[in-house]
């Protein structure tokens, strides 16, 4: 079972607070995942699918203890690889189901949803989790955070995602071949949006596995950063013991000052070791140290130049 999957199924047995956010939670949950069936003298009925057996029986019970019309339930099987069954809930056009539907908001324009309660907290969260569980997805926490929530009606995407918003929910929208997405890509998003939908348990998995990822990948950075440090300081090292020999080659070792031979002895003696550890051993600052080093260097890098001019 995927983790959309497993996100869905413990949605779908979440129950709304009351009959404003059941309306609001069974428009969403339709206008994601059916369509509209027109009948003879303007009348409408609705069609809705899903492969989600919990999904269909919550939008079925719903529709139930609301409505008094009583849906046509089929099973199909899938014609895809894994040939999951797909579970359909049909209303027939009539006079009735066309009421219903104007109250759902869901015919003849849908997407507005007018005759909704939406500005109360919990049907706005029971308007997302409709249109989750009715074309919502999500990634699993071990790779990319990304949750999104497919329709091809470009208003209602609109106003799921002016209320992801409500929620200071970073959510963007983008259209893709005819369909409009609105989508999360940001680990606190999605966490926050699970919660929202009532799918704490998830949320918990989907926290768990966060932390354990983002500690892993504060632990690798500091590795590869102290690695970085660690080839910075062997490369330094080896540069200024290159120089050294390069000055005792030219016989000028003695000739340099007493304070650049302490240096240059002290290198040598430690050669794998850092500018911060030499100047504890030899009792110096850090930029004292560095200071004769740079003076080395220029020696070397003198005697080399003289070295190119002659040939």
């Amino acid at each position: 079972m995927s983790f959309a999957e497993e996100v869905k199924n413990e949605a779908a047995h979440y129950k709304p607070e009351n009959a404003a956010c059941r309306y609001a939670e069974l428009a969403a949950l339709l206008c994601m995942g059916g369509s509209i069936i027109l009948g003879p003298k303007q009348t409408a009925g609705i069609e809705f699918s899903t492969s989600n057996n919990a999904v269909a029986r919550k939008a079925l019970s719903m529709w139930m203890r609301i409505f008094s019309i009583r849906p046509e339930v089929l099973v199909r099987q899938g014609l895809k690889l894994r040939k999951k069954n797909i579970y359909i809930l049909r209303v027939i056009p009539s006079h009735e189901s066309t009421h219903i539907l104007e109250e759902l908001s869901l015919f003849p324009h849908a997407g507005e949803f007018h005759n909704l309660q939406l500005k109360k907290v919990d049907c706005r969260r029971a308007f997302l989790r409709g249109a989750f569980l009715g074309g919502g997805s999500v990634n699993q926490p071990k790779g990319d955070y990304h949750l999104e929530l497919v329709t091809g009606n470009e208003i209602f995407a609109k106003r799921i995602l002016k209320i992801m918003r409500h929620f200071q929910l970073p959510a963007k929208i983008t259209d893709r071949k005819g369909e409009y997405l609105v989508y999360l890509k940001e680990g606190n998003g999605v966490s926050s949006f699970l919660q929202y939908i009532g799918a704490n348990q998830a949320y918990m998995k989907f926290e768990s596995v966060r932390v354990l990822k983002d500690m892993r990948n504060n632990v690798n950075r500091i590795v590869n950063c102290e690695t970085a440090n660690l080839q910075k300081t062997v490369d330094a090292a080896i540069r200024q013991i290159q120089y050294i020999y390069t000055i005792e080659e030219a016989g000028l070792y003695d000739r340099m000052t007493m304070k650049l031979q302490e240096a240059a002895k002290l290198r040598l003696d430690h050669p794998e070791s850092s500018l911060s550890e030499l100047a504890e051993f030899s009792g110096l600052t850090k930029p004292g140290l560095m200071h004769r080093f740079k003076k080395i260097a220029d020696i070397a890098k003198n005697i080399e130049g003289q070295r190119e001019n002659e040939n």
